[in-house]
């Protein structure tokens, strides 16, 4: 790598506003998809303009094979009108994005240096058109960790509290899908990663109602190789919201936020810049006169509001702290403090305490985060599966070790984004504080090859790397059943000490703490083969 490619990134600032200036000056114009892909935004792009009367070329580097599956869902739509579509697969060509009207980004392509984008008229997102062309009440969420936890628990806080709300973004699903059902009176709630938010920059588009920015630390930095780079576009969520609005950070201090700028609390930084009302969330009691949420030490969320506040809610309440939060079916004190920060936007948008007590204790979490979906019994022994694939930075996977209160058996790796892979070996090393791993197994990768260096200098046994899912549990089934077969054996020579101990549920938790590119499409392919490879060799439920 050249030391010119070590640089962050050039921010780019767009024009202020949308190119089109109504949903009808889409008709006839020459539009560029930049980036097809598999995850539904190239997709949703193409079907909105081709209802929308547009000509349309969808251009991706990835052949039509690897684009197979959203190739033949557009192709296979009687109600589209492919004879305005044209694909350029497994290419771009410069004369696309010069004779085009308008270009549609995918976020993943980088702005800096891009000679194709750098041709383009007008550069817009499927996110910059859904801002532009809907009067929804928007609730939007960024970070580094906790992001699609926390949309999703917000999602169905409101929906279950009787709101018509949507959910789109970072999450998968563009917002373009349901542009035409939203109006005032419809919250939706966006993920924003930060290279959606970076291709909002200058468009003053994003005034969210309610901003959150989940805990931060190092993540994207073989994109950035700045922390301070990757911040200031994340600081964009907040950019255009006035007092009016409501904005939601972190009070806690971490080392693991520094990434090399000598800053552990983002959130004071967020609070000292941000105009719109500011709220805090932490793991302990707020200081008197911080408004927000916390953790009390029976675990229980409590939220602390002004009277300003309160008295602009539907109800009447005498307190200004509630108890907001208390018993939960997912499990992890991480998902705790996402699922509060959840019950605060419902308190925002007036639903009762009470109200948001009951529907966030019903919230059983997402798929491929922490997710619960296999259960077998092996000799007397029943092992539960869990995939938390999303899981993509090694504080996530660390944390994903210590949120059952019991060892688990960890697999773990993956493919190395420049990031610091030592909170790994720290979380699970046998220091007196964590929970040890009842056993670990690597899947091959560049950020495995770190971990294992980390791994043998703290004494952390494991298994591996293996070089495919397949291969790391078939290796974790053989070791099950010989386990199995040693305490059948035990016990029918009367030695029962270990009959008590596999009389308690197992849990196998699968949390890279890393990306999925090369071996997977990405985390949601990664999570999904996972699942589908447990059940393979492990049997039905």
């Amino acid at each position: 790598m050249s030391e010119t490619e070590l640089h962050p990134p050039v921010a780019h600032f767009y024009p202020a506003g949308c190119y089109f200036k109504s949903l009808d000056d889409i008709k006839d114009k020459k539009i560029v998809v930049m980036g097809l892909g598999l995850n539904g935004g190239g997709e949703a792009s193409v079907r909105f303009f081709l209802n929308h009367g547009a000509f349309v070329i969808a251009t991706d580097m990835k052949s039509e094979s690897d684009l197979q599956t959203t190739v033949d869902s557009l192709n296979n739509d009687k109600n589209l009108d492919t004879s305005r579509l044209t694909y350029r697969l497994g290419e771009h060509r410069i004369e696309d994005f010069e004779n085009a009207d308008c270009v549609i980004k995918n976020p993943g392509v980088k702005y800096d240096g891009n000679k194709y984008l750098a041709a383009a008229k007008a550069i817009e997102t499927d996110i910059s058109l859904f801002l532009a062309f809907s009067k929804a009440p928007i609730i939007a969420v960024t970070g580094s960790k906790g992001k699609s936890s926390t949309v999703s628990a917000i999602y169905y806080g409101l929906k279950a509290s009787g709101f018509s709300a949507f959910l789109g973004g970072n999450i998968t699903v563009s917002p373009l899908t349901f542009l035409d059902q939203t109006d005032s009176t419809t919250p939706v709630v966006l993920e924003l990663s930060s290279w959606q938010l970076a291709d909002l920059r200058g468009r003053k588009l994003l005034k969210p109602k309610v901003s959150i920015i989940t805990k931060i630390i190092p993540d994207h930095q073989n994109f950035y190789h700045s922390m301070l780079a990757y911040v200031n576009d994340k600081k964009l969520i907040y950019a255009d919201q006035t007092k009016k609005d409501f904005a939601i950070f972190d009070f806690d201090s971490d080392p693991a936020a520094d990434g090399g700028t000598l800053i552990d609390n983002w959130g004071d930084i967020f609070a000292k810049e941000c105009k719109a009302t500011i709220l805090r969330y932490s793991k302990k009691q707020l200081p008197e006169g911080v408004l927000g949420v916390w953790q009390d030490k029976k675990g229980r969320g409590l939220a602390r509001l002004s009277t300003k506040i309160l008295d602009s809610l539907p109800q009447d309440y005498e307190k200004t702290t509630e108890t907001v939060l208390k018993d939960l079916i997912v499990p992890g004190k991480h998902m705790r403090s996402n699922v509060l920060n959840a019950a605060l936007v419902l308190r925002i948008m007036g639903v009762s305490p009470e109200r948001i007590i009951e529907v966030l204790g019903r919230w059983n979490g997402i798929e491929h985060r922490l997710e619960f979906f296999h259960e077998c019994k092996i000799g007397g022994t029943t092992y539960r599966f869990y995939n938390d694939s999303a899981a993509t930075v090694p504080e996530a996977a660390a944390e994903a070790t210590q949120a059952f209160g019991k060892p688990v058996i960890f697999l773990t790796g993956g493919t190395d984004k420049g990031l610091d892979l030592s909170p790994v070996a720290s979380g699970i090393a046998d220091n007196g504080k964590n929970i040890v791993p009842k056993a670990v197994y690597l899947l091959a990768g560049t950020a495995t090859d770190k971990m294992i260096s980390d791994f043998n200098a703290k004494k952390i046994a494991y298994k591996g790397p293996f070089n495919s899912l397949e291969e790391l549990l078939t290796a974790l089934k053989a070791d099950l059943d010989s386990e199995a077969s040693q305490s059948g054996q035990a016990r029918q020579a009367g030695q029962n000490e270990g009959k008590a101990k596999s009389d308690e549920a197992q849990v196998v938790v699968f949390s890279p703490g890393a990306t999925s590119f090369g071996m997977f499409k990405n985390e949601f392919d990664r999570g999904n083969q996972f699942k589908a490879c447990v059940k393979k060799i492990f049997g039905k439920v």
